[in-house]
């Protein structure tokens, strides 16, 4: 691993930009940590560290950075669907020449599917590999009979970070159309996207309109996708006013509007910032991505030092991996620990904040012993050549998307609790049990892997 990663790194291009690798694994990184400190686990169950001790949630508006990650994103997916479209250009002139529009069609499919594929790729594999191994894991403990107390717990919450590759799933689907509107319209599509968002909280808030307020799991986390797409042509050039406004939006929604302060989730509220996204989070996302543009210049500088890009590359290597699996290894710390009988003591006690450092420490070793057991799935598989410019492959690849998306946020609502008992969860009013979402899971990720061979 260490020469190939030494190997990697000193093949770097320079025109590469490794602040982004940098903040993809900040982030990942950020969100795995946060996890660990705001989990409040008991015998009796888990809670979260935010609602017992309200006076830290100002702190998520500086750890909850999912959004500069989905910013990233963003950037990744338009530099690598334009680098598609640039190798298949020649080949789209020939087939034009030779058959005509139907040529021109089946190349932009063949380009969409091969997209699709190289994008979902490092996603679904290491993802299909964790919920194969768990759920495997939870039908066993089931038919002996277990699944009450904490593996209860976790048998329910080990799938829920499943919700982020749901959406990242729909931003890859999706980033086709939307960098086509950025091209013709720059900032004003990611203004008309904000805008949905805006009329999206008004008909919730102020019209009480029912369920609405799902469809900002599409417009917020579109939105700041599409800042990706702007950094991509370096039209972000005043990172300091995005910040500001950001802020001081976020700020008011929040001190007069009828968000709450936490960007994160937090149980029992009524209103959450996050599940639904809402306004305010958006705002939120505004003010990280100008942020970390201020960030830019230093960041690069540190970044040029050898040793300090081969450990990116290194972790870039792994994060999703490692992503997937914290929370086994978070809840493999505590089920040792009451197994061992040593003390769970009261969340936020003192007892608890100075065990806070060993409970870290071995979460961090667990997953680095699951991260060395599973991550050559995340390492992406070349295609066989096949038909170049197959007649439907561009629809096939969506419709592969489409299924993965539903399937994966399906997962990440019923987890694996109660497989026996044919527990369900409701997915767009539809009730999905565990068993149906990895087969939507599965069958999607195959029809990706289809179409992308035979776009190739």
């Amino acid at each position: 691993m260490g020469s190939s990663v030494r190997e990697l790194a000193g093949a770097t291009p320079a025109t590469r930009d490794r602040y982004v690798d940098l903040l993809r694994v900040a982030s990942l990184g950020a969100v795995v940590l946060g996890h660990w400190l705001m989990a409040a686990v008991t015998p009796d169950g888990v809670g979260n560290l935010l609602a017992v001790v309200p006076a830290l949630q100002p702190l998520t508006w500086l750890l909850q950075v999912m959004p500069v990650f989905f910013f990233v994103g963003g950037f990744s997916h338009a530099l690598s669907y334009r680098s598609l479209l640039r190798k298949r250009s020649e080949r789209s002139e020939r087939s034009e020449r030779s058959e005509g529009s139907e040529g021109s069609e089946r190349s932009e499919g063949s380009v969409y599917s091969a997209f699709l594929r190289a994008r979902l790729q490092r996603l679904l594999r290491p993802t299909m590999v964790f919920v194969l191994v768990w759920g495997a894991a939870a039908l066993l403990v089931q038919l002996l009979g277990g699944g009450g107390g904490l593996t209860g717990v976790t048998l329910r919450m080990v799938t829920q970070p499943l919700w982020f590759i749901g959406i990242y799933l729909a931003m890859v689907a999706f980033t086709p159309p939307l960098l086509k509107l950025h091209e013709r319209y720059g900032w004003a599509a990611f203004a008309g996207l904000a805008g949905v968002a805006v009329v999206v909280d008004a008909l919730r808030f102020a019209a009480g309109v029912p369920y609405v307020e799902f469809l900002n799991f599409a417009f917020v986390w579109l939105a700041v996708h599409q800042l990706g797409f702007l950094r991509a042509d370096g039209r972000i050039r005043r990172p300091a006013l995005l910040a500001g406004a950001g802020l001081v939006t976020a700020g008011a929604l929040v001190a007069f509007g009828p968000y709450p302060l936490s960007m994160v989730g937090m149980p029992g509220e009524k209103v959450s910032n996050m599940a639904p996204p809402t306004l305010a989070l958006l705002c939120h996302g505004l003010w990280l991505v100008g942020a970390v543009e201020l960030l830019r210049a230093p960041a690069a500088r540190l970044l040029e030092r050898p040793r300090v890009w081969r450990t990116v590359v290194a972790a870039n290597g792994v994060a999703m991996t490692a992503f997937l699996w914290h929370l086994t290894a978070m809840f493999g710390v505590y089920g040792a620990m009451l197994a061992l009988d040593v003390g769970l003591p009261a969340p936020a006690s003192a007892a608890w904040w100075a065990q806070v450092p060993l409970r870290i420490a071995l979460a961090a070793a667990l997953t680095a012993g699951l991260v060395a057991a599973f991550r050559a799935f995340e390492r992406p598989v070349p295609a066989p050549p096949g038909a170049a410019g197959a007649t439907g492959a561009g629809p096939l690849a969506a419709l592969g998307a489409t299924l993965c998306l539903l399937g994966v946020l399906g997962l990440s609502m019923v987890g694996f609790g109660g497989l026996l008992d044919g527990r369900t969860a409701l997915l767009i009013a539809i009730p999905v049990s565990a068993p149906a979402a990895v087969a939507m899971t599965l069958g999607g990720w195959l029809l990706v892997e289809r179409a992308g061979r035979a776009g190739r």
